[in-house]
């Protein structure tokens, strides 16, 4: 730690800073998280499913208690490996971690090349391990899978990182999947910033939609993604394993024709309204080895004189065509879904120059923001259940406390001018009272 003199202030001189104030944390509601975390063996399963090529003969510092380390760095809000020195001793960390003291930086930057592609997809692993268990005890009836690719930019010499025309930027182009009702962290796969977007997304999404097929076969199945997604061998894919799915399609000469028989431009009967309408009609693509249900979206703005037309390709047979297009459209909440990633986990910040060791660091941000999705959504009280995590860092994450050691116990004492402690306190005991099995 650093160690200042006293500082005084110039507008008071009576009043003095430094920071040799003791055993004090700042991130005291990192206790919440660990008392979740066993509630549903979060630490628990990553431990069983980490797998990695360690050579060490000696070690302070397990790959476990480094992994939970690093997740519960990112979750307090320290992106930055070299934030572990600062809180080296802070009294919240070494309990929650259960270390006399954090690894440092080097420590941690050692950890990441001990991991393989193996050692990756056993955390993909641990990671459906966990999602079915609070599956189950959602008692969810359907599990809406949406598909999107986003951008990390890069600036340096990493690894496979390459120009993407369409963000017209270097770096990585990484395919991701949400559940649209919940916000969960599906799955992610690290790619090359110049693949296109549906590049490898059959075999990205397959063994999900398979593994919930076969372990809840009972839940219903949906799939939703933009028009980068519209590749036969996917819609193929979802009518073999029986999945809904709603797909947006790129406009093109014939299904422009299709949409103009049905809505022809002419003069509007009242200018000053926007017109909508939705059309069902069957269509078959040159790629594609049957005809499918297309629904068309024709809007005409206020004050214009032509429509423009959406058009999106589907599995529902009994819903009606505004139904499916409004179906759709609540898949633009997992925009927010991937915003929070990167705002609030670091989701893109790969600044190695391993792809390995960025696509590692990629998973421990799905980890760490999946662990605050599924406290937020089980044991946050109604209403706050959207919470972003910016919020429940200032709500109930960065919280002041002082420990008191006595002979069998340490106390941590909470500022009594804390605002949010009645929030505080209902999170802790709604996490007391979870009961998964």
């Amino acid at each position: 730690m650093v160690t200042l003199t006293k500082k005084t202030l110039d507008f008071n001189r009576k009043i003095k800073l430094s920071n040799d104030g003791g055993s004090l944390s700042s991130d005291t509601g990192e206790f919440l998280f660990r008392e979740f975390d066993e509630k549903i063996g979060f630490s628990k399963t990553l431990g069983q499913h980490l797998k990695l090529n360690d050579s060490r003969a000696y070690y302070l510092h397990s790959n476990e208690n480094l992994l939970r380390q690093k997740i519960y760095q990112l979750i307090a809000g320290y992106a930055e490996d070299d934030a572990a020195d600062q809180l080296a001793k802070d009294p919240v960390f070494t309990q929650v971690i259960g270390i006399p003291a954090l690894a440092s930086q080097p420590s941690l930057s050692r950890f990441y090349p001990r991991f393989d592609e193996k050692s990756i997809e056993h955390l993909n692993q641990a990671n459906q391990e966990l999602h079915d268990k609070i599956h189950a005890f959602r008692k969810a009836e359907a599990l809406f899978i949406d598909l999107d690719s986003t951008h990390s930019d890069m600036y340096g010499e990493q690894e496979s990182s390459s120009y993407n025309a369409h963000y017209g930027t270097m770096g990585f182009h990484p395919l991701v999947s949400f559940d649209g009702a919940t916000g969960d962290f599906l799955k992610a796969k690290l790619r090359p910033g110049n693949v296109y977007t549906s590049n490898g997304v059959v075999e990205f999404i397959q063994p999900l939609i398979e593994h919930y097929n076969e372990t809840f076969p009972e839940t219903s199945l949906f799939l939703r993604g933009d028009s980068g997604f519209a590749v036969p061998a996917l819609y193929e894919l979802c009518e073999k394993e029986s999945v809904h799915f709603i797909i947006r399609l790129k406009s093109n000469p014939q299904l422009q024709s299709l949409a103009k028989e049905y809505h022809p431009s002419s003069a509007p009967v009242d200018i000053s309204k926007t017109e909508c309408f939705f059309e069902e009609t069957l269509y078959q693509a040159k790629s594609w080895s049957k005809p499918r249900k297309v629904i068309i979206q024709s809007v005409r703005p206020a004050g214009e004189l032509l429509f423009t037309h959406s058009f999106f390709v589907t599995s529902f047979e009994l819903a009606s065509p505004q139904d499916i297009v409004r179906a759709y459209q609540k898949r633009g909440t997992m925009e927010n879904y991937i915003k929070e990633a990167k705002n609030g986990f670091y989701f893109d910040k790969m600044n190695s120059h391993s792809y390995l060791v960025n696509e590692v660091k990629m998973m421990l941000t799905l980890l760490a923001y999946n662990l605050t999705n599924w406290l937020r959504t089980l044991c946050f009280p109604e209403g706050q259940k959207m919470m972003q995590i910016d919020t429940i860092r200032t709500r109930i994450i960065k919280v002041a406390s002082r420990l008191v050691k006595s002979g069998r116990s340490l106390c941590f004492k909470l500022s009594s001018s804390f605002v949010y402690q009645k929030f505080f306190w209902n999170v802790l005991g709604r996490t007391q009272k979870l009961q998964i099995e």
